[in-house]
């Protein structure tokens, strides 16, 4: 993978480069280098299999993720990065109109509703988000039908079903592409949170000349093509070549049962799109994995459909996680995720990192109460900090500040179990929104169907 030479989080950090922030993202050297390259894969569109997904359009679904976030050095960023390409300027300026028209709906997330069930209990209405007709001129039905299902993942992944992604493939939009989207819009959710939360640890005392970057790192990836082994692999892709409107179809599962609340308890998790099989992997998909067992998974393989970006966002994910060199204890990471997760509505992932939380903390009751009660549930000052923050981190827009820091160090957290906290928690809004939008928990597993 190629890594560009700017960091595009440090960047977007602000002012000055060397600082203890530089020390401490040094100490987490994989999650750094993997949220890098993780942009890379995502918005250099090198692979052959990858062109119907333009780096124009790439660009213009980050621009209306970041104005959504009302982050303005990530909004800085994409907007330069978009207006940059081949008519670029148009499109940025009626991206720009769309966000607006978005923002004034006004209602902050996260917000859904649960499948029918005991869980309705914590339904929270919203709105939904259509592109203005007058705009479809310049940005088009397909493009439209992407900043749709962002503005859904952004705001309330929870509402995301099996119909939504049949939007995408009435739209335009192939199986594969539909993953890639999906992976682009839950990144982003990260790589703004991480940014977002630095600023807060630390404050910038400048901003880097972010239209300079962005000029920097759009030349890099725009001239740079897939090679010839590339395109030998393109050809042996089973089941991921694009299709036009309406040869695909997204799955459901009349039979199946959502989870009536939540739980320690293993969630079977069933797609709504159509997995790779394991026959039709290269060396590309299994290198994609990691850990060749995941292959058993249907996420895993559906994920495979974009293998770079799943390479890259597994190997960050083992570093937040999983690094021993100090900061937060493992049990508290997935405190962090496992809140993140109750609060954004993902009850697979809640019930996955719950487990790991009771396990390395030994605190299953605690854990099981912040299941049972919600977020605002009281524990102890650090656990309270730690939730607290996390929630801060989730919520859109985001609502961290240095008062979180504040009692985060109040309650004996030094800066890199901060950072930990921050990286934990925006991990899981990357986690959460593929989890949500890809496909849905069940009390068993099921047949599945296509949608009609």
């Amino acid at each position: 993978m190629m890594t560009n030479a700017i960091d595009i989080i440090d960047a977007m950090s602000g002012l000055p480069y060397s600082s203890e922030r530089d020390a401490l993202r040094g100490r987490r050297a994989q999650a750094r280098i993997n949220a890098q390259d993780s942009y890379t894969a995502l918005f250099a569109a090198t692979h052959p299999s990858e062109a119907s997904f333009s780096q124009r359009d790439r660009f213009a679904v980050a621009a209306f993720v970041a104005g959504l976030h009302q982050q303005p050095a990530t909004i800085a960023f994409y907007d330069c990065a978009l207006a940059l390409q081949t008519d670029g300027a148009a499109l940025a300026s009626a991206v720009r109109w769309e966000v607006k028209s978005a923002l004034q709906q006004g209602q902050p997330g996260p917000y859904g509703h649960y499948p029918t069930g005991p869980l309705n209990v914590e339904d929270a209405p919203g709105p939904y988000f259509r592109v203005d007709i007058p705009a479809l001129h310049v940005i088009g039905e397909r493009l439209a039908a992407a900043l749709e299902h962002a503005h859904l993942l952004v705001f309330h992944p929870r509402d995301a079903s099996s119909a939504s992604l049949q939007s995408l493939l009435d739209a335009g939009w192939s199986t594969s592409d539909t993953v890639t989207l999906s992976q682009m819009i839950a990144f982003l959710a990260f790589q703004i949170r991480v940014v977002a939360g630095m600023r807060v640890l630390f404050p910038p005392k400048a901003e880097a000349p972010l239209d300079a970057v962005a000029s920097s790192i759009v030349h890099i990836d725009a001239n740079h093509a897939g090679d010839d082994k590339d395109a030998q692999e393109t050809a042996a892709y089973a089941g991921v070549s694009v299709v036009m409107s309406g040869a695909e179809v997204a799955l459901t599962y009349p039979d199946s049962a959502h989870p009536p609340a939540y739980t320690k308890d293993i969630v079977p998790w069933l797609p709504w799109l159509e997995p790779m099989t394991v026959e039709s992997f290269t060396d590309r998909h299994w290198t994609a994995l990691v850990d060749p067992a995941r292959a058993k998974s249907p996420y895993f393989r559906l994920l495979a459909r974009a293998p770079e970006i799943l390479g890259t966002r597994t190997r960050t994910d083992k570093d937040i996680f999983f690094n021993p060199d100090g900061g937060l204890s493992r049990g508290e990471r997935e405190l962090a995720a496992t809140a993140t997760s109750r609060f954004n509505g993902c009850v697979y992932c809640a019930s996955v990192h719950a487990r790991f939380s009771s396990t390395y903390t030994k605190r299953g009751d605690d854990v099981q109460r912040l299941l049972d009660r919600g977020v605002t549930v009281d524990i102890d000052a650090r656990w309270n900090a730690i939730i607290a923050a996390s929630i801060a981190l989730t919520t859109t827009p985001i609502a961290f500040n240095d008062q979180h820091v504040r009692a985060l160090r109040e309650a004996d957290l030094d800066d890199l179990s901060i950072m930990d906290v921050i990286n934990g928690a925006a991990f899981f809004n990357w986690a959460n929104r593929l989890m949500l939008s890809l496909g849905q928990p069940s009390v068993t597993v099921a047949a599945s169907v296509p949608v009609a």
